[in-house]
């Protein structure tokens, strides 16, 4: 169920009987030569809104700004500031809770967005108002991906490419992906010097690759991009199930430990 799709009368149907929502997060960042800068949240909006009409749970519209000052040397890259996109992301997650939603699940395809995600999850559970999780789509099927591609690549690489020729052929530049790859950085952290004695001395992709990806998009095909959109998918869908299932007190926190403090004085 999407829930911009909806009338007020039907979204009150659904409250008064279900409490979980799907959020999908994504970017809108540079994704290399051959990837239009929409690849992480058209994956993001695409399994979320699958996953939602497999189980009837409700999907919102899709956050398209995420965490990418990383890749802003690179021409149309946009991004927020990691605070205002937590408070952000906290304020929409409340508008859910107003309406009854008390358990979210954050559709993630950005790595930039990951520990700010959490880091409102932490918020919103310390607070007892709902249990919010991160999902991350490649890391639900970490044996498929190993499987289908020797280099899948962290940004920009294969099994992105192969997801974009399953959801949206139409924009990915077929004629760049050995661009791509001949420019890009084949293995991180192996291709390149900026990991020194433990220590990751880059900070922006830039400082990683020229071309703006990494891994080598030559593996790509629709075809592995279906089998990773439908692994995926059926691995979001059994999350949803499970949380469903949970009593909502034992998404909580646990109590603190005995003794409790101050019990003595």
């Amino acid at each position: 169920m999407y829930l911009a799709d909806q009338t007020w009368p039907e979204l009150g149907d659904y409250v008064a009987e279900e409490s979980v929502a799907l959020v999908p997060l994504g970017s809108t960042e540079q994704h290399g030569p051959h990837l239009p800068l929409s690849t992480d949240h058209t994956i993001a909006e695409s399994l979320a809104r699958e996953a939602a009409d497999r189980t009837g749970f409700l999907c919102t519209p899709t956050v398209n700004v995420g965490v990418s000052p990383h890749h802003r040397q690179f021409h149309g890259t946009m991004w927020v500031d990691p605070p205002q996109f937590r408070d952000y992301v906290e304020s929409l997650t409340r508008n859910l809770t107003y309406h009854g939603i008390d358990r979210v699940v954050y559709v993630n395809a950005h790595g930039g967005n990951i520990q700010h995600l959490r880091e409102v999850g932490r918020r919103l559970r310390d607070a007892g108002d709902a249990y919010c999780i991160e999902w991350m789509w490649d890391e639900s099927i970490t044996p498929l991906v190993e499987d289908l591609f020797e280099t899948p690549g962290p940004h920009g690489g294969p099994k992105e490419t192969s997801m974009m020729l399953y959801l949206d052929r139409e924009n990915v530049r077929e004629d760049r992906i050995d661009d791509a790859a001949a420019d890009g950085c084949r293995s991180f952290p192996e291709d390149v010097d900026t990991v020194r004695h433990g220590a990751r001395t880059f900070y922006d992709a830039a400082d990683n690759t020229d071309n703006g990806v990494l891994g080598d998009q030559r593996d790509a095909s629709a075809e592995k991009g279906e089998q990773l959109f439908e692994a995926a998918t059926g691995q979001l869908v059994f999350l949803l199930e499970w949380l469903d299932e949970q009593a909502f007190a034992d998404l909580l926190p646990k109590p603190h430990v005995d003794p409790q403090p101050g019990s003595r004085r």
